[in-house]
């Protein structure tokens, strides 16, 4: 068994053993909504990225509509890279159309340190420490206790970025990130409690999302709204 499956397992089912949180604690509940499909080009800026493809933004909504069942959020962030800003676009437009996104520098998708050598021939050691330095910065800053009262915020970022962050809130080797899979438009819910501890509730959730249209997690054959030749 993979070295983040044994602790992701024992935390889940422990999470089904631990005592419910005090009435009058308050809990910070952090949403991480990962960007929707997008094509990939090289003409563009890569620190910026492509704008979403058809499937990206229908996935973008669906995302939308999910979050509107939610509680209002207190704080709403993205990522600079398009692809976020895109989907944080879609998600504001449908669900808070008088809010503005924070956008925070530290969201961008990058690479953090893996053992996998294959990941490890195109990247650099430096590039990968950097990255681990600012997912870092990010955990410090968003992945905090309430303070009087019951507080939810939403990020709207990258795969290895809410990847990364889940193996900090489950206390794992962080070098683990890779084995889980994040679909595009996915949710992933963490809430930290009133003494500091990060409880997961859900990674890569995609319930909200058809079968035929989910991308990109493992296994998820390619897909695209182009319309088919009539027979």
């Amino acid at each position: 068994m993979s070295r983040i499956l044994i602790p992701l397992c024992l935390a889940l089912s422990l999470g089904a053993f631990a005592p419910a949180h005090a009435a009058d604690e308050p809990v910070h509940t952090i949403v991480l909504v990962r960007h929707g499909n997008y094509a990939p080009d090289p003409s563009v800026d890569e620190n910026i990225g492509p704008h979403l493809s058809p499937i990206g933004v229908a996935q973008a909504h669906l995302a939308a509509n999910a979050l509107a069942t939610l509680p209002p959020f207190d704080g709403l962030y993205a990522s600079p890279m398009q692809r976020a800003r895109d989907t944080a676009a879609v998600i504001g437009k449908d669900d808070f159309p008088d809010r503005k996104f924070e956008v925070v520098d530290d969201l961008a998708e990058c690479t953090p340190p893996t053992p996998l050598g294959d990941v490890m021939k195109t990247e650099k050691p430096a590039d990968m420490a950097a990255c681990k330095a600012k997912l870092d910065r990010v955990y410090a800053r968003f992945f905090t206790a309430a303070t009087d009262h019951d507080r939810s915020d939403l990020l709207v970022c990258h795969g290895n970025v809410i990847r990364y962050l889940v193996t900090r809130a489950l206390g794992v080797d962080t070098t683990a990130w890779l084995a889980m899979s994040i679909g595009n438009a996915s949710i992933t819910t963490i809430r930290i409690d009133a003494k500091g501890r990060a409880h997961v509730i859900a990674v890569g959730d995609v319930g909200h999302i058809p079968p035929k249209l989910r991308t990109s997690a493992w296994g998820d054959p390619p897909r695209d709204l182009a319309i088919p030749e009539l027979p």
